[in-house]
């Protein structure tokens, strides 16, 4: 048996920071319409997660009614609002309270 070397996954700086400095959050809605493929699919392409992030935002979504998917500022986050949208998911930008 060969022996594998496990490499733990790094996240960009840049998303840190993005996260923690933003004002604004993108939330997508659960429907009885859209399947978990195509949510996936759309929050990889739009939102730039990876599968495994993207799968996880979709469970979430699923479970609980709504996920804030991405945190920025409102601009970027309107955009990327505007684009799920599009493509026949329920998605909105609130402001972070708190």
């Amino acid at each position: 048996m060969q022996k594998t070397q496990h490499t733990p996954k790094v996240f960009e700086q840049t998303e840190t920071e993005v996260l923690d400095s933003s004002g604004f959050v993108l939330i997508v809605w659960n429907d009885e319409v859209n399947t978990f493929e195509h949510v996936i699919k759309t929050l990889i392409e739009v939102c730039g997660h990876d599968q495994e992030q993207a799968e996880q935002c979709a469970m979430i979504i699923h479970q609980k009614g709504k996920y804030g998917v991405k945190n920025g500022g409102y601009d970027e986050l309107k955009a990327m609002c505007d684009i799920i949208t599009d493509r026949g998911i329920g998605a909105t930008v609130e402001e972070v309270v708190g």
